[in-house]
């Protein structure tokens, strides 16, 4: 009795340990792809109130291809769907921001994007806590 629970138990650590992996990867690539692509069309020339809107735009659309293409298949639509148009939505408009007020390094950028990813997917599993009232691990 108590080695299934214990088998049921260690299968469903290693099935949330393969989705948190997926999501981990993916909202790290999508948030480096679309701060690089963002900081690429937006220029300091730009105002900062259209520039904005535009990154934010560009991230969503950008991040709904990439991953339809490379992640839904693997880890769920579902599951990666919140954290990666999130992700797209906020790289977007903060680098959006960033890239309008001063030149780049476009290193600085990926890493900056990255960052934002990984923070967007902790801020959307302490929201599933807050809502739901367990730890989604």
């Amino acid at each position: 009795m108590f080695d299934a629970a214990r088998k049921t138990l260690d299968l469903e650590r290693g099935i949330r340990g393969y989705f948190l992996l997926g999501d981990i990867m993916a909202v790290t690539f999508i948030g480096a792809l679309v701060a690089f692509l963002v900081a690429l069309i937006v220029s300091p020339a730009w105002p900062m109130l259209l520039a904005m809107p535009i990154g934010m735009v560009a991230g969503m659309f950008l991040s709904l291809i990439v991953g339809m293409l490379l992640f839904f298949r693997y880890f769920g639509a579902m599951e990666v769907m919140m954290p990666v148009m999130l992700t797209g939505m906020l790289v977007g408009m903060i680098i959006a921001m960033a890239a309008s007020m001063a030149d780049l390094s476009l290193l600085a950028v990926i890493v900056m994007g990255a960052l934002i990813g990984f923070w967007t997917l902790i801020s959307t599993y302490c929201a599933n806590y807050l809502i739901n009232g367990r730890w989604p691990l």
